[in-house]
């Protein structure tokens, strides 16, 4: 693997981790008391819309092979949606952010509960060190309903993942991400009904942007790990923290505190250093190999 294709790699992960904070941006841009459902199903239905044009990726022939796990990751996806969006209505957007990279975090706790993996030193530390580190950014005594559904959102991003595991191999990324995203609108439909905010056309403009940055984040995403093993390129992904806290700063004039700083570095350190000894045990592994 050339450093040129590692480069190339890393700086689509940079670029894709900015148009994720951007899409965070636009949903901070929200006014408190914006109807949610609302919000989660146009935001579902134009991310539909823009996937149409990419449907000769869709294998017609397994079109809803799993559906059972393609409905509970898609339903999974939507109250992490509403997590995300109250979370970052309401909290600083780097603050948010920081909770939302315990992800990973819960990505190897629930891996040790469901598929029975074990942990390793290491992971261990990193998970022990992950948690602390989001007491210590919110601190006891700043815990609300907030600081909640913002570790809702991580939950959720933890189990769509794990969820992967359980899709069929045959279908392709376009194929999930249009049948998951086909899969919520009935029941975002249904709550934004219920919801009844009454139509808000302002909705429209923030949902197409926020859709758009994420949909261009999933691309770079999916571009970058095409050319390189994850666990090269995967440190690049906490440069999104580095956006967060840069735009935080200067369009909601948002300064993080010392215990922010020191809480995300207990969060991101340990998970770096588990990127680099994969990276390292992957180098060993190909220099033992024979040249033949």
């Amino acid at each position: 693997m050339s450093g040129k294709t590692i480069n190339s790699a890393i700086l689509l992960l940079i670029l894709g981790n900015a148009l994720a904070i951007l899409s965070d941006v636009v949903i901070k841009l929200l006014e408190p008391g914006t109807p949610l459902f609302q919000f989660a199903f146009l935001r579902c239905l134009i991310t539909v819309l823009l996937l149409l044009p990419l449907s000769q990726q869709v294998n017609r022939q397994q079109l809803f092979a799993g559906w059972k796990v393609h409905l509970l990751r898609a339903h999974i996806h939507l109250g992490g949606i509403l997590c995300m969006v109250l979370a970052l209505i309401h909290l600083p957007l780097a603050t948010a952010n920081a909770i939302f990279y315990a992800a990973p975090l819960v990505v190897l706790v629930l891996s040790v509960m469901i598929f029975g993996e074990k942990l390793t030193p290491l992971s261990l530390i990193a998970v022990i060190s992950g948690f602390l580190g989001i007491l210590v950014i919110l601190r006891p005594v700043e815990v609300n309903w907030a600081a909640m559904a913002a570790l809702g959102a991580a939950f959720s991003l933890a189990l769509s993942a794990l969820l992967v595991r359980k899709l069929p191999r045959s279908q392709s990324t376009v194929h999930k991400l249009l049948l998951g995203y086909l899969l919520i609108l009935p029941t975002s439909a249904l709550l934004a009904w219920w919801e009844g905010g009454g139509w808000n056309p302002e909705l429209l403009g923030y949902a197409l942007a926020s859709s758009i940055f994420i949909l261009g984040y999933n691309i770079t995403v999916l571009l970058a790990y095409q050319q390189v093993e994850a666990s090269q390129v995967t440190s690049a992904e906490y440069t999104g923290l580095i956006w967060a806290v840069a735009l935080g700063w200067i369009l909601f004039t948002e300064v993080p505190d010392l215990w922010f700083v020191i809480g995300s570095s207990m969060i991101i350190i340990p998970l770096l250093l588990i990127a680099w000894r994969q990276s390292r045990k992957r180098f060993f592994r190909l220099a033992d190999k024979p040249l033949s």
